[in-house]
């Protein structure tokens, strides 16, 4: 990786117990042979041996498989800038959030804030969930469905402590919440790295190719697998309803090609006003007139959007696009998006 090229940052959640500490002592620890930069809610929870420590400078401290972790102290922009003042860089940094948190603030500062933007780039959100405790979780919290919802990656841990039943019910409701996420059983937060890491699940020009199925129908009835290549899914719970009444929920919209002076002002002005209750938005826009593939995506209020790629010949012109938030009333977004197509 060259100097000047943004480091990727992954943003972490899940509840305490969900195994995100298991995870990160595995990056701090592991001999697999890349640098990482760990930022911390509470470096106390994760119970580093002293022994793996090379060196700290109080804030950072330095692992013997050449990984640093480091605490947020107040201003989560301030600890970034410190990492990336030190020299012989690292590869990537996960950034770890308290169970309680809502992940999108942590995922807007690198998303918006200028000078953080200029050497790092948001890679994806992941979501440990503990398959045991998630019933219960959804039942006393909102973030454990928010966080889910927002994931790009669902880690669905402790898979080994409930039935073959139980587990594909916490599966479908980990669909219903959020269609178009990858979703990794694992035993012991044993997921491989490459997994979690440098997903490109924010960049525009990959967004697509991580989400083979985003052009599917995202229909509730049947659970999507995404992980066509992942040996330990069982692709027999198709039939499995979700656990959970979710209040968050997909709106898939379809249609042809779009009038681009239609289409911007309409997005522009959903996005103001429903910004609050949109925790994520991912599409694929084909313009009249356009050659290219036109790809959007949006966290709350903030929505970037740029030109992919031509489409190809054998591929169909239509706009597809997927909102993923709270009490969005489908209908309406149904009607005025068709209402921006191309007459």
């Amino acid at each position: 990786m060259n100097a000047h090229s943004p480091i990727p940052v992954t943003v972490l959640t899940g509840y305490l117990g969900s195994g995100k500490t298991t995870l990160l002592n595995r990056i701090l620890s592991e001999n697999h042979g890349r640098r990482y930069a760990v930022i911390v809610n509470e470096f106390g929870e994760i119970g580093i041996d002293n022994d793996l420590i090379v060196e700290s400078d109080e804030e950072i401290y330095e692992m013997n498989n050449g990984c640093v972790c480091c605490t947020v102290r107040g201003d989560l922009i301030r600890t970034v800038e410190g990492l990336m003042r030190r020299p012989g860089r690292f590869d990537a940094i996960l950034v770890e959030t308290t169970g309680l948190a809502d992940p999108a603030p942590v995922a807007q500062t690198f998303f918006m804030d200028d000078d953080v933007r200029a050497k790092t780039k948001l890679d994806a959100v992941v979501a440990l969930v503990d398959a045991k405790h998630l019933p219960l979780r959804l039942k006393d919290s909102r973030e454990a469905e928010d966080q889910i919802a927002f994931a790009d990656v669902v880690v669905l841990n402790k898979a080994d402590l409930v039935t073959p039943d139980e587990l594909a019910a916490v599966e479908a409701t980990v669909r219903a919440i959020n269609p178009t996420a990858r979703i990794h059983r694992t035993e012991r937060a044993a997921v491989s790295l490459d997994a979690v890491l440098d997903r490109g699940a924010f960049d525009l020009k990959r967004v697509l190719e991580n989400d083979p199925h985003f052009l599917d129908d995202h229909d509730h009835d049947h659970a999507h697998d995404h992980d066509h290549d992942h040996h330990d899914h069982d692709h027999r719970h198709d039939a499995a309803s979700p656990i959970h009444d979710v209040t968050v929920r997909s709106v898939s919209l379809r249609g042809g090609e779009m009038d681009s002076r239609k289409f911007f002002p309409w997005i522009e002005k959903v996005t103001q006003m429903e910004g609050p209750n949109i925790l994520r938005l991912k599409g694929i826009i084909a313009f009249r007139d356009d050659p290219d593939r036109y790809v959007i995506q949006g966290v709350h209020m903030i929505i970037e959007g740029d030109h992919q790629r031509p489409w190809k010949d054998d591929e169909k012109h239509e706009s597809r696009l997927v909102f993923i938030g709270r009490d969005l009333d489908a209908e309406k977004l149904r009607k005025s998006f068709e209402a921006c197509q191309a007459a």
